[in-house]
């Protein structure tokens, strides 16, 4: 995965008012924080930003954050947004060690078709969209594939069945369903004749 550069300046103006200039003005506040990092009040440009996280890592990409000739490599972890507009209201970049793991969301796609299950008249029920994943971040897959070809009426598949990338592991409780199995309109009628 390539590392995204982006510029970030310090020494923003705290408050309500002050973040409100700057959105206005478009820019996004924001601060760094991390293990052995002293929280940093920063604010970057709304358009690279939206550029940088606009590939196929999305959220998980690498940034290299330029903080006025100081370099963080960090990953975007909460992201608030105006309730209305939907547009970023801050930003909390995590400083991040390459080498070592990081916690991510991924999201699942369900691949292959249960023909069993569909066969039988039930349905498969997708329970989780994304997983939590340990993983050093520049191994942080862009989805997680989860093949649903061999499932059978009354069978799920775990946390703990989802084939993962090598070195990227499940932070979860690996009992989680991802998906299950359910009798479909069809199967339930035909249950309750007599």
């Amino acid at each position: 995965m390539s590392e995204t550069t982006l510029q970030a300046v310090t020494g923003r103006a705290q408050g309500t008012r002050n973040s409100r200039r700057l959105r206005t003005a478009g820019s996004i506040p924001a601060v760094i924080y991390g293990e052995g990092v002293d929280a940093v009040a920063v604010a970057v440009d709304a358009k690279a930003f939206r550029q940088a996280v606009s590939g196929s890592q999305g959220l998980n990409t690498l940034i290299s954050l330029d903080a006025d000739g100081k370099a963080y490599t960090v990953l975007a972890r909460e992201i608030q947004r105006h309730p209305v507009r939907g547009t970023v209201a801050h930003i909390d970049f995590q400083v991040v060690d390459p080498n070592k793991p990081a916690l991510a969301t991924v999201p699942l796609h369900m691949i292959g078709d249960a023909v069993e299950v569909r066969h039988a008249d039930w349905e498969v029920d997708q329970q989780m969209f994304s997983i939590e994943i340990l993983a050093r971040p520049t191994a942080i897959p862009t989805h997680i594939d989860v093949d649903i070809s061999a499932l059978t009426p009354g069978q799920a598949i775990h946390v703990k069945d989802v084939v993962l990338p090598e070195g990227v592991s499940a932070a979860g409780d690996p009992m989680d369903n991802v998906v299950n199995t359910r009798a479909g309109r069809a199967a339930k009628t035909a249950g309750e004749r007599p």
